[in-house]
């Protein structure tokens, strides 16, 4: 995921991260199923999805940790 990527997902809600938390999980199904298969040709792309998993992952807690800050 590039910079640019990561500062458009800072802006957006949890709900949302969320939902493409969920998409990216099931892209990671198929494309480790279509790696296997031998039918994808990036095999590099499932190790990126994770990536993209654990980021938007730590986005969400960093919010849960700001709203209990808050709340103080």
């Amino acid at each position: 995921m590039k910079k640019n990527d990561l500062a458009t997902l800072r802006q957006k809600e949890v709900k949302d991260l969320e939902k493409m938390l969920k998409e990216k999980k099931a892209d990671v199904a198929k494309t480790e199923v279509n790696t296997v298969a031998g039918k994808e040709k990036n095999v590099k792309k499932a190790n990126n999805l994770r990536r993209e998993i654990s980021q938007i992952l730590t986005l969400i807690r960093e919010r849960e940790i700001l709203k209990k800050e808050e709340t103080k």
